[in-house]
């Protein structure tokens, strides 16, 4: 089936009434020991974020913003994919393909979605954006078979932009979407233009092991935090995803704590989440793994593909932000040896591993000065 469906938000009220009767019988541990994050999300982070989840946030809001960007949905490859399609009214518009990655969703993308797709200047690079949802993802259908890596998703995407009727288009990716849309770079499938990444990958060579650089000795600095505190959940999923399943699936606020720790370390803040995210944005995003029960089926997109991530080499022109906070940071030289035909390259100053989210206007300049380059 090749069918492209409309598809409308429109959650049972009752689903929200269980909700907050789960977060009213919330059991709490003690508060940690420390007084930093060091052992994981603080009580006190969390509980402030869950008596706002339970008293003044309103899903029916980011529902209403869903519907109105436009939500459809195809079966690809025997599975339903979940996407937002915003055209842009302008004839010149190019059409790209936005990935999002883990814990994040499409709601990465609700704050640069019209920019791009409309520009307040008429001179500026105007997008037909599409944001799927990854499979296992938000409103995407759940595999029921293993198979559904980086590769096969890359080939998806390719086929949902030949669907729309788009014979040339750009990818556009950061965390999984970045391992995504290096998979689409190295596929290279006919009409896609070039790939932008906000996570670049890249690996250190012998030589960097001695090397003076500052940005080579930083990259190393935050490899090595990242492998030694900051990794066990990509551990826990690409292993036992099913286990830490049951507990993302059966509690609202163990789900919020396993997301919420990422949206503290992975943002660019000055010591609190709520510098680089509002808890209305935060909570969207959880909302996305919430109802539709996604926490096993996200996890084991690491048990499919987290050896694989950023393999091999991609010829087609590619380019590339690099935001000061991310997971890790990799020097130019090191993504060059996998991003071989590197067309654009810039280091920002402020923003963090979830750059669209983060800093939404960076980020569609970043777009713009990119993708003017490949086309």
């Amino acid at each position: 089936m090749s069918t492209i469906a409309p598809f409308t938000l429109a959650i049972p009220e009752d689903e929200l009434v269980r909700l907050a009767d789960r977060l009213d019988q919330t059991r709490w541990p003690e508060e940690e020991p420390v007084d930093d994050w060091s052992q994981g999300t603080r009580l006190a982070a969390l509980k402030e974020l869950v008596a706002y989840w339970r008293i003044e946030y309103d899903w029916r809001r980011c529902e209403a913003r869903l519907n109105a960007i436009g939500q459809f949905t195809t079966e690809i490859d025997g599975l339903d994919i979940h996407f937002l399609h915003r055209r842009s009214s302008r004839p010149d518009a190019l059409p790209l393909v936005i990935t999002h990655g883990w814990p994040g969703s499409v709601v990465e993308f609700l704050g640069v979605i019209d920019a791009l797709a409309e520009p307040a200047n008429p001179d500026d690079m105007a997008f037909h954006v599409v944001a799927p949802s990854l499979p296992g993802y938000g409103f995407s259908g759940k595999p029921d078979r293993t198979g559904w890596g980086i590769e096969r998703i890359a080939r998806a995407w390719a086929e949902l932009m030949q669907r729309l009727g788009y014979s040339h288009w750009v990818a556009q990716g950061g965390d999984w979407g970045s391992a995504v849309t290096t998979a689409i770079g190295q596929l290279a499938p006919k009409g896609c233009k070039g790939i932008h990444l906000n996570m670049p990958i890249g690996r250190p060579g012998p030589e960097d092991m001695q090397s003076s650089d500052p940005k080579v000795l930083r990259a190393l600095q935050r490899r090595g935090f990242y492998q030694e505190w900051d990794s066990g959940y990509s551990k826990q999923q690409s292993t036992r995803p099913q286990t830490i399943g049951y507990s993302l699936v059966d509690s609202p606020v163990g789900l919020a704590a396993w997301i919420l720790e990422k949206v503290f370390f992975w943002t660019d803040n000055g010591g609190s989440p709520w510098d680089a995210l509002s808890m209305d944005q935060v909570l969207d995003d959880i909302m996305l793994y919430w109802l539709p029960a996604t926490g096993a089926s996200a996890a084991r997109l690491y048990w499919e593909s987290f050896g694989s991530f950023g393999a091999g080499t991609v010829a087609i022109p590619a380019g590339v932000s690099a935001f000061p906070k991310e997971i890790l940071p990799a020097p130019r030289e090191w993504v060059e040896r996998s991003l071989t035909n590197l067309v654009y390259w810039n280091e920002l100053e402020r923003g963090g591993h979830f750059a669209a989210w983060e800093q939404p206007e960076l980020f569609v300049e970043e777009l713009r000065a990119c993708f003017g380059k490949m086309i």
